[in-house]
């Protein structure tokens, strides 16, 4: 190429674009080759209007086609387009500490704007190769009875909460924010997708209050934003943690509240497009979308990156196919049941469908797996016997089934508990269980040392010596708990 062409192309690619049809947050934007590449970040200005988008595709040799991810109301045919030559930058380091961005990377709460000398990383990075990665074993103690028994989660892996609307999903994110943000010797990045600016403006007091905020950084995408903006959410908070996870070589805890809508976002953004969609409308890209998240989601050398997602179940479909790409990454399952919800049973955690790749006796222990699977199978039984027993009543059942029910109702109660970000609404104060104290406790009650006692003793409490004392009291003063009884002799 002689030295004129160079220059000619070299003035082509700085030359700014026109936008050429603005449909909602859909823009095609009509620039000199060599076009932008897909994901490059395009700024839209005119008359103090500034909009980012992101290039998604070229539709012929002069246009191409971006996502706004900004609202783009005001804007025109004809406005400028300037190219930048990199996709969105997110603001990464110490600086984000303490702080709540929107995804452009943007301060997004009362405090002053970040310094244009702050360190950025582009939002856009391969997940790492697997010869590079490392694995661990190390288990995170929750505190929360159920999942530290049934679904224990490891340090740099990835769990899922799945329930539908309203079972507690993001009461049980906050409970594991606050049970393990606390006592956690590393950085803590929150993504909110699509979530309501209340919960953003409770979650940041509440960490406020709490003196935590200074070690975790908020990353929010609100419900009323583009799709576009709510679907690189979770790529900010992302490489923010991949940043103190590689350059500071620092354990990360991301929570990610919620990780459907980001999928939604997706199908959003894919229709807009006009892309033909998929099983039950979702976009043809879906398993890779996510796939493209999940695997950047990993451990690298003594740092780690452990996530922890909440999952809306649209309509409690779980072979949604939504549900069933996201559940195909993660290593601990937990699922929440409408019906236990329903029963007063809190957290409302399924113990038949939560499971974890590493309750194993070689990793948890002999003794840790083998109370896990008496517990599964005792509480499994009982759910078979449910429809017998509405029918004919517990009496009809015979002497070590009435055993077995009694214990599968004692258990899962014992497997309640007050939680700290509820004390307000439920007005007790919250417990926090170690592990050892969850299965002694299980083995007691599978071992039959608490069949003479009332149901209502084990309800909503730590450990079992709590409801040893309330046993106790309640022999002493001839109390005899009506309501639970009444409630086991019909179900």
């Amino acid at each position: 190429m002689t030295g004129d062409a160079a220059t000619q192309e070299a003035q082509d690619a700085a030359a700014p674009g026109r936008v050429v049809a603005v449909r909602g947050p859909v823009l095609d934007i009509a620039f000199q080759p060599p076009l932008p590449e897909v994901n490059e970040a395009i700024l839209v200005s005119g008359d103090g209007l500034t909009v980012a988008a992101e290039v998604q595709g070229h539709l012929d040799e002069r246009t191409v086609r971006a996502i706004a991810l900004q609202p783009t109301q005001g804007l025109w045919r004809g406005a400028v387009a300037n190219r930048t030559g990199q996709p969105v930058m997110a603001p990464v380091g110490n600086g984000v500490l303490g702080r709540l961005v929107n995804m452009m990377g943007d301060a997004a709460d009362d405090g002053p704007p970040f310094p244009p000398d702050i360190p950025r990383r582009a939002i856009h990075h391969a997940a790492p190769a697997m010869s590079e990665q490392s694995g661990s074993s190390a288990l995170f103690e929750t505190g929360i009875k159920v999942i530290d028994l049934l679904a224990p989660l490891a340090q740099g892996g990835k769990a899922a909460m799945f329930g539908g609307a309203g079972v507690g999903k993001t009461v049980l994110v906050m409970e594991l924010i606050h049970a393990m943000v606390a006592g956690y010797d590393g950085i803590s990045v929150f993504a909110g997708v699509g979530e309501r600016c209340r919960e953003g403006h409770e979650m940041l007091n509440e960490m406020r209050a709490t003196g935590v905020l200074d070690q975790t950084v908020l990353v929010y995408g609100q419900m009323n934003e583009p799709p576009g903006t709510r679907w690189r959410v979770p790529l900010t908070a992302m490489t923010i943690a991949e940043y103190f996870r590689d350059e500071q070589a620092r354990n990360v805890l991301l929570l990610m509240d919620n990780v459907f809508r980001f999928v939604q976002a997706g199908a959003e953004v894919s229709g807009l497009l006009g892309r033909k969609p998929s099983r039950v409308g979702y976009q043809p890209t879906l398993e890779t979308e996510v796939a493209d998240l999940q695997e950047r989601i990993a451990s690298l050398g003594a740092a780690s990156v452990t996530a922890i997602e909440a999952v809306y179940v649209p309509a409690d479909d779980f072979t949604d196919p939504a549900v069933g790409a996201i559940s195909s990454h993660v290593d601990s399952m937990v699922v929440l049941s409408r019906q236990l919800a329903s029963e007063g049973i809190y957290p409302a955690i399924d113990p038949i469908a939560t499971t974890s790749v590493l309750l194993d006796p070689l990793v948890v222990g002999p003794e840790h797996a083998e109370v896990a699977g008496r517990v599964r199978e005792v509480i499994e039984h009982y759910i078979e016997l449910k429809d017998v027993i509405a029918l004919l009543g517990v009496e009809e059942l015979g002497r070590e089934e009435r055993l077995s029910v009694g214990r599968a109702r004692r258990l899962q109660r014992f497997l309640t508990q007050p939680f700290f970000v509820a004390a307000a609404f439920s007005g007790q104060q919250g417990r926090s269980v170690a592990l050892k104290d969850t299965i002694a406790g299980c083995r007691e009650i599978l071992n039959g040392g608490c069949d003479d006692w009332d149901e209502g003793d084990l309800y909503m409490i730590g450990t079992l010596e709590e409801a040893r004392e309330k046993h106790a009291a309640r022999a002493k003063t001839g109390s005899t708990g009506g309501v639970e009884r009444r409630e086991g002799a019909v179900s």
